[in-house]
């Protein structure tokens, strides 16, 4: 009798486990449609609301001082019937959301009212487009895309390339961050304002580092797309008894290559690369597997000559680069300035 009521009771609960499962999984699927319907229809709302006000003060053609008090008065009202949501600064991010998106329709990446509202503040069609297109790709948050705009992601990595032009403007703009080649994982510069670390303190190799490992998540996202953590100081054994460390080693999952990285707190020297070459020579030969691709190696320093960088990586069949790095973010004017000056430069060639 009592086997039989113990077979019964687990037969009971292997039901239960199975119908909680299937129920589990039916409420999850569904929980996320709604989510993506709910903010689709609250985008739209949002879109049509500016329609209505910009169709109504006929395109900002109205004085300015009454169009500011028009929608002062609408908030008031439509506050009290609708709730919160209605502020002037919201009813103004509405009427500059279909200023800027047109011919917009709901997206299949769901992004948020909250990511337009970082969006439509950026004045160039082909950046704004960048990130827009890099939000549904890489799935930001509104705080990783707030990050990326104020680190000017869509400027550094235009300058990363050594030849930045229109059409790298026009593929950015349209596909978002493709990786296909190795220089393609580059941005210049790298921002390590996460670390909170003063541009003018002095910071050992080391500390650099290991303030890098402890934000480790932080690090991968200014890093980008497909990098996962290997190790640190991992060790090169030379005719067994000459031993070297590579600081930093990732692996990029899209482009299947090791990524080797060297921190320097100096400016770039010809031997610097010398020492990456041979990490990468090491690397290819002895480490990666053979549907691996082969390894990239990266030197990270403070600052960096074009010409000294010329004759030291011109004609190297490694795949090594340099690229410098920044305590704070930078000023955006500036790398914008110094993108328009390539694109200026590239048209009178």
């Amino acid at each position: 009798m009592n086997n039989l009521l113990e077979k019964t009771s687990k037969n009971e609960d292997k039901l239960l486990n199975e119908l909680y499962t299937e129920i589990s999984s039916i409420i999850t699927k569904n929980k996320e449609k709604m989510v993506y319907q709910i903010n689709d229809t609250l985008v739209n709302t949002y879109f049509l609301i500016g329609k209505v006000i910009v169709e109504n003060d006929q395109n900002g053609n109205i004085r300015a001082e009454y169009g500011k008090e028009l929608l002062k008065k609408l908030s008031k009202r439509l506050t009290e019937k609708f709730g919160s949501g209605f502020s002037i600064s919201g009813l103004y991010n509405m009427r500059l959301f279909y200023t800027k998106y047109k011919n917009f329709q709901p997206l299949a990446g769901n992004l948020s009212w909250s990511h337009y509202c970082y969006l439509i503040y950026i004045e160039d069609d082909d950046e704004r487009a960048f990130y827009e297109k890099e939000c549904i790709n890489s799935k930001w948050s509104k705080r990783e895309l707030k990050r990326q705009i104020d680190s000017s992601l869509f400027q550094r990595l235009l300058l990363s390339k050594g030849n930045t032009n229109k059409k790298k403007v026009y593929e950015l703009a349209k596909r978002g961050q493709t990786l296909q080649n190795p220089i393609d994982i580059l941005r210049e510069p790298y921002v390590f304002e996460f670390l909170g670390i003063s541009e003018n303190k002095k910071i050992l190799e080391s500390d650099l580092e290991k303030n890098l490992i402890n934000h480790l998540s932080s690090f991968l996202m200014e890093l980008g797309k497909g990098f996962m953590y290997v190790g640190n100081q991992s060790r090169i054994t030379l005719d067994n008894n000459t031993h070297y460390y590579v600081d930093l080693v990732f692996y990029n999952k899209i482009l299947r290559s090791y990524v080797l990285i060297d921190l320097k707190i100096d400016d770039m020297k010809p031997e610097y690369v010398g020492q990456m070459n041979m990490y990468v020579n090491y690397y290819n030969n002895e480490i990666r597997d053979e549907f691996d691709n082969e390894t990239i190696g990266i030197i990270l320093c403070k600052g960096k000559n074009e010409v000294t960088m010329e004759y030291a990586l011109g004609g190297l069949s490694n795949h090594v680069f340099a690229s410098t790095y920044t305590y704070y973010i930078p000023n955006k004017e500036q790398l914008i300035n110094e993108v328009e000056k390539v694109l200026y430069e590239e048209e009178i060639e």
